[in-house]
């Protein structure tokens, strides 16, 4: 397994990061997901470890703080051994503070992972979304305390607009306080608009990419294809798990699935590790959180490092999944003094 230093900082992740969003399973969005036990998820961290894969990524709403409970109960005695990332600021209860960055929920939401855990420290902690509500300087102080407390090691944030993020590490570079050094994003052979804005400003202000939904919500597993009726087992069944995810149209979903399928015969790997490698082979990822709902899947999702996609077949994958640009893009595009990092 390779490893990659997170952003700007001295803290070395691997390149692939195990999802527990299949833990727990208890409410109707994450059963879609999976329901993985303590003993079934104690096997699946067994096979990252002997893999060399070290970091295990959560949030306190995975079925309502159940991942993190199964996480802490599938790394109990092992916790020097395993890199542990986690998130916070979505609605846990009905309070009205049991929301958002503020310094009141942000406290509470540490404390209460890192019981849930079972740990006293969270390797790298993050805000699962931005809160225009909450000042970003109270954010970013109170994660500036929660560091030097020792609680969390490294801070990072999820979902991020472009100005979210640089308005962020503005506050932080004029304070001293903590920086955020990665940001959870949505990126996928499907879904390229991290490319647009946040992956200059990320290449800029070395922010590391941490990879979330790398298949596209489940779409490019290989087992859907054009004609072919759903699988059994998918989230895609889930039509609340649908409509959360991100929208894609059946004929783009089924162009990139050819080419995948094309690049699929010239390597012999699968669907899921091709579109996994291209990835790993973007500008700023520096890990790639990968789920799996049994072992099977995760070995092979495992299979897509140790080995490279060519050139010509990164750019057939490139031009499979190209897709018009909106302004300012197509606008900056024209100007070669001004390249999109692709």
């Amino acid at each position: 397994m390779d490893y990659r230093l997170l952003g700007g900082s001295g803290f070395s992740v691997p390149v692939l990061t195990f999802g527990t969003g299949t833990f727990g399973g208890k409410t109707e969005l994450f059963k879609a997901w999976g329901e993985t036990d303590v003993k079934e998820a104690t096997r699946l961290v067994d096979v990252c470890l002997e893999a060399g894969l070290t970091m295990f990524d959560s949030a306190d709403v995975y079925s309502d703080g159940a991942s993190e409970e199964v996480l802490g109960g599938a790394i109990k005695g092992r916790r020097d051994k395993v890199l542990i990332s986690t998130k916070a600021v979505f609605r846990t209860g009905a309070g009205p503070n049991d929301v958002g960055a503020s310094r009141f929920h942000l406290v509470n939401a540490v404390e209460s992972s890192l019981r849930r855990l079972g740990t006293d420290y969270i390797d790298f902690f993050q805000l699962h979304g931005f809160d225009a509500l909450t000042p970003i300087e109270e954010t970013l102080s109170t994660l500036d305390e929660l560091v030097r407390a020792g609680k969390i090691r490294y801070i990072g944030c999820s979902n991020f607009s472009g100005w979210h993020l640089m308005k962020s590490l503005a506050i932080s570079e004029k304070y001293g306080w903590a920086r955020y050094v990665g940001h959870q994003a949505y990126y996928s052979l499907i879904g390229r608009e991290y490319e647009w804005e946040l992956m200059p400003l990320s290449l800029d202000q070395k922010v590391g990419a941490v990879v979330w939904s790398p298949l596209g919500w489940g779409r490019l597993t290989g087992k859907i294809r054009r004609g072919q009726p759903l699988p059994e087992v998918s989230r895609q069944r889930s039509a609340l798990s649908h409509e959360m995810g991100p929208k894609v149209t059946e004929e783009y979903l089924f162009k990139v699935v050819d080419a995948l399928d094309e690049v699929a015969a010239e390597t012999g790997k699968t669907v899921a590790q091709i579109a996994l490698n291209w990835l790993l082979q973007r500008p700023t990822v520096a890990t790639i959180i990968i789920g799996a709902r049994n072992e099977q899947q995760l070995r092979d999702n495992l299979g897509a490092v140790g080995w490279n996609l060519t050139a010509d077949q990164v750019r057939k994958l490139d031009a499979a999944s190209a897709v018009p640009l909106i302004y300012p893009y197509w606008h900056q595009e024209k100007f070669d003094r001004n390249p999109l990092p692709i």
